[in-house]
């Protein structure tokens, strides 16, 4: 199979999908990698390491996409390539399809297949979301404490306490991987940290991990009204595994909290929890203020740490691309459950339910089209 790895185009997204340790192992398995120039440059990696790890370098994106039967990328395919896509395509990357018609619609149209990293589904976990949303969750709470003070256009607060001064507090809405991201790195600076969760089950976890350092409270919507008006920065990390967020966060209660506050939705890849967040932010102009709040909506967090991003991510992706490259993405479908939950269109047709449901339509049955 011939394997392309096309530069990031998003605002500032430095991240690669495989480093050339990775492209060794598919030169390995017998398959071909097309790299396009510069893809790895983010990472310190230039064209040559690609070359010494077998790949061929080529100048443009479309050399990459036109050749290529299997493309391996970090984020969605963005307006500019969707000319590339057709019915003998299989595309497997963060696709975040829930929050984005345009790009539903390009996959329909073309009969490509969708895989997204972010349904890839091991034994109830997402291993590949995993570690970035790790890193968005703490990635937050470092952009947050930026934000919140008078230079970052906030209230001018610390999120650590001192002696005789209050800390910051921090709300945390949702207490999954990128919550707890969150969690970790706020109490570890010292704020005051609130999260709040459907699971109570969740919640006691959080509770015997962090103890008296952070407070649990059921997600309902009179203790999410309560806890945003108190919050000085507000993390939104809600999941619906492939579909679509819900607006947990009202518009009325962002009205609540006090100017020069801030919110950061790390769920904005899948439409946003907060309802004043309708729209992506870059890293170029990350925020905008609405009813006197700073409201951060960046969709790709971990593009600026792409060095660490993209080796954590190359850990968790390489082996289900491989199988993938190896197979087909019908016989791995077949072979692995795994991938099989991953598949979000394919054939010009919804299969992850989730995905369709966002849409108002049905999936069909995956077994139908294999």
């Amino acid at each position: 199979m011939i394997i392309g790895i096309p530069k990031e185009v998003r605002d500032q997204e430095y991240r690669v999908s495989a480093s050339p340790n990775s492209v060794e192992e598919f030169i390995k398995a017998g398959h071909e990698v097309i790299v396009q120039k510069d893809a790895g440059i983010g990472i310190g990696r230039d064209d040559a390491s690609y070359r010494r790890a077998g790949a061929v370098v080529v100048d443009t994106a479309e050399e990459v996409w036109t050749n290529a039967d299997f493309i391996y990328k970090v984020k969605d395919p963005v307006e500019s390539e969707f000319k590339y896509l057709n019915e003998k395509l299989t595309v497997f990357a963060y696709l975040h399809l829930a929050a984005n018609k345009a790009l539903v619609d390009a996959f329909l149209n073309s009969g490509a297949t969708g895989i997204g990293f972010e349904t890839i589904e091991v034994n109830g976990k997402l291993p590949l979301l995993k570690p970035m949303s790790e890193i968005g969750g703490c990635m937050a709470i470092q952009e947050g404490a930026f934000l919140l003070t008078k230079a970052g256009g906030g209230k001018g607060k610390l999120l650590q306490g001192l002696p005789g001064v209050e800390p910051s507090h921090v709300v945390i809405v949702g207490g999954g991987v990128a919550g707890t991201g969150a969690i970790r790195t706020a109490v570890g600076i010292g704020a005051r940290v609130s999260v709040l969760d459907i699971d109570v089950e969740r919640l006691a976890q959080l509770a015997d991990i962090y103890g008296s350092r952070l407070e649990t409270v059921y997600s309902n919507e009179y203790n999410v009204r309560k806890a945003v008006k108190s919050a000085d920065l507000l993390v939104g990390a809600v999941l619906v595994p492939g579909g679509r967020t819900p607006k947990v966060v009202s518009e009325e209660m962002v009205k609540s909290m006090e100017p020069g506050s801030v919110i950061i939705d790390i769920a904005i890849d899948q439409g946003g929890c907060v309802e004043t967040i309708d729209k992506p932010t870059t890293h170029t102009k990350p925020t905008y203020l609405k009813h006197g709040i700073i409201h951060y909506a960046v969709s790709n967090i971990p593009g600026t740490i792409s060095r660490s991003a993209t080796y954590a991510l190359s850990n968790v992706t390489t082996r289900f691309a491989l199988e993938i490259a190896n197979k087909g993405w019908r016989q791995a479908a077949i072979d692995n459950p795994s991938i099989a939950k991953g598949i979000n269109l394919a054939e010009g047709k919804y299969v992850h339910p989730a995905v369709a449901s966002a849409f108002g339509q049905e999936a069909v049955d995956l077994n139908s089209i294999l």
